[in-house]
């Protein structure tokens, strides 16, 4: 993992960044964005997870950049792709989709040394009516996270917003991942909980650059990790869906750095 020296450290061991750093995570951030529009074409009934990923990984050579993901910690893809009860980390392979199936994809890019960082939500085929009102409360809670984003607010206001709101909607966050900083490394302090009370944990100060990632199921909040890993399931077999935005915060607000370029972010954009 690169050193990454830029800006200050908060006492939290949060890095600040200057203004002008901005400009490389907007640049990392709408590479990954776009490839993931470009990916939408690619999902169909039938198609294999595997060949999505050879895909993206064709698709992030072709733009001269550098996968983050291809040999981080020993994984060997360009992309992790999670279907139906898969939480997150799924591997790409020779698992087709089916009618039906909703799937995360989730892209890491290097460009100039800054990581691009950003997962959304797919359907092949039909979308089933649970399995699109999860899909929009997942999103919605990513984009009230998102809301709480500025300075002087608390990581603990980002987690409240997100849990407050899946609760209400009788659906569950995931506890056992989370966010995380990120600039010219692909995982720093802080770690973004989706969960939490207002004002507690650290607080924001303009110049941090982090993930806000929710993970939400239809069921119980309990996740496993299967022997090989890496994939993360719900125990109880539920649907689960993820988005993914990186973020900047600023003087009075955030600016979203991995916003979709074609408006492709939510997988119903077409209807």
């Amino acid at each position: 993992m690169n050193q990454d020296t830029r800006g200050r450290l908060t006492r939290d061991g949060i890095r600040i960044y200057d203004q002008a750093d901005f400009a490389g995570m907007h640049k990392a951030g709408e590479l990954a964005a776009r490839i993931l529009d470009e990916v939408a074409d690619q999902i169909f009934v039938g198609q294999t997870t595997g060949a999505i990923d050879a895909f993206i990984e064709r698709r992030v050579e072709e733009e001269n950049a550098i996968s983050a993901t291809i040999g981080y910690k020993g994984y060997k893809h360009a992309s992790c792709i999670s279907v139906n009860h898969v939480v997150c980390h799924g591997i790409p392979g020779d698992k087709k989709l089916k009618d039906g199936d909703i799937l995360n994809i989730d892209v890491t890019v290097i460009v100039d040394g800054w990581y691009g960082d950003t997962s959304r939500m797919y359907v092949a085929g039909k979308l089933a009516r649970k399995s699109e009102r999860l899909i929009q409360v997942t999103h919605d809670s990513l984009m009230k996270g998102i809301e709480a984003v500025r300075p002087g607010n608390t990581f603990g206001d980002i987690g409240h917003a997100i849990q407050s709101y899946v609760e209400a909607q009788r659906m569950s966050v995931v506890r056992d991942f989370c966010g995380h900083g990120l600039g010219r490394v692909f995982h720093a302090p802080p770690n973004v909980l989706h969960y939490g009370r207002p004002g507690t944990a650290a607080v924001l100060e303009e110049g941090m650059f982090f993930t806000i990632e929710p993970m939400v199921n239809l069921g119980r909040p309990e996740t496993k990790v299967l022997s090989d890993d890496w994939t993360a399931v719900t125990r109880d077999k539920s649907l689960s869906a993820q988005f993914e935005h990186s973020v900047g915060v600023t003087a009075d607000g955030c600016e979203i750095f991995t916003l979709s370029p074609g408006g492709r972010f939510h997988p119903t954009y077409q209807t």
